[in-house]
């Protein structure tokens, strides 16, 4: 006996162009709380980043699951993006576009917006942590080095007296800039 759908059923293709690789981008398990209170965990991994819009995830949501009737949808697991815009509820529009703007940036910049969302802050757009983000260095001296030589013309005679830690310091306690994990950040 065929389930009685609500709404009309993905095809094979849709479902493949939809489907996440699960390879570290931003992907969702989309799953229901009635199937999952009756004993069902199907759904689908949905790679976010394949939709133009909001609009076009929901309907695809909806039509995973076309044998529903009154569909709420239960976001089981998630990946590739930060954990604090993940809810198991909801996915709203603004998270949803947030997650897409952070799909876009690549995987070096996706982590550098994580350290920055997780120790500096938590609100930031993507648009924010792009004008605080100054790169990833292999220590804030390098980062120091860099910064001295692109402001000042530093005398090469001179250039092998700097103490650049010394310099770092002072950038770093006087609050200009920050660093995690190798990536530094302008405050802004």
């Amino acid at each position: 006996m065929r389930t009685k759908l609500y709404r009309e059923e993905l095809t094979q293709e849709e479902l493949n162009a939809h489907r996440a690789t699960l390879n570290g981008e931003p992907a969702v398990y989309c799953g229901t709380y009635g199937k999952y209170n009756n004993g069902d965990i199907s759904g689908a991994w949905v790679d976010i980043a394949s939709f133009a819009d909001y609009e076009e995830f929901m309907e695809f949501c909806e039509r995973l699951h076309a044998d529903e009737e009154d569909v709420e949808f239960m976001y089981q697991d998630f990946e590739g993006f930060p954990e604090s815009w993940y809810s198991e509820s909801c996915m709203g529009e603004e998270t949803f576009d947030k997650i897409k703007e952070f799909a876009a940036l690549d995987v070096d910049k996706r982590e550098a917006y994580e350290l920055y969302l997780d120790n500096y802050d938590s609100e930031a757009s993507v648009e924010d942590f792009e004008d605080c983000y100054q790169g990833h260095f292999d220590s804030p001296e390098d980062f120091a080095e860099q910064l001295y030589f692109e402001l000042y013309e530093i005398p090469a005679h001179l250039e092998y007296f700097i103490d650049w830690r010394a310099v770092w310091r002072n950038l770093d306690t006087g609050g200009d800039y920050t660093e995690f994990d190798g990536h530094i950040f302008r405050t802004c």
